[in-house]
């Protein structure tokens, strides 16, 4: 099954896709947002591209587990996704995923000003890979759901 996970934000949303077994993520693009219906066309494109069955969204949570405004802009563009492409969305807690992908990146020693083209990207490939994780796989491979 192919799982699309992205990293919404006010300015761009970070892409990743996962492995024909479910089993990794990668990260794929970063969207420049533009307008709804760009931003829209944009993920239905790498929906058809890569014949996503799903989407895992990133969802903002406050550190204390509530909800926050940013929570009701992934909630809108969740229901638009949901409704352009009849598909699950889901909403996965995302807290800390872009400090972890700075993290990862200043440690493997990517400039600061490379930094900026796959942050997104890279907060979403960490997402998906989380969510990705909590699935049940096949083939004895050890993997199994919590």
């Amino acid at each position: 099954m192919r799982v699309l996970g992205l990293d919404f934000g006010d300015r761009r949303i970070g892409v990743a896709i996962c492995d024909e077994l479910g089993m990794t993520a990668r990260g794929i693009a970063t969207v420049v947002r533009k307008n709804r219906d760009a931003d829209l066309a944009a993920i239905a494109g790498f929906v058809e591209r890569f014949g996503v069955e799903k989407i895992v969204v990133g969802y903002p949570l406050r550190l204390d587990g509530s909800e926050g405004i940013q929570c009701d802009k992934v909630n809108r563009f969740a229901r638009r996704l949901e409704t352009r492409l009849s598909m699950p969305i889901i909403r996965r807690d995302e807290t800390f995923s872009t400090k972890e992908a700075e993290r990862l990146l200043r440690e493997t020693g990517v400039r600061r000003e490379k930094q900026r083209a796959v942050v997104d990207r890279l907060a979403a490939c960490i997402i998906l890979q989380g969510y990705l994780d909590t699935l049940p796989h096949e083939g004895g491979n050890g993997r199994t759901a919590p």
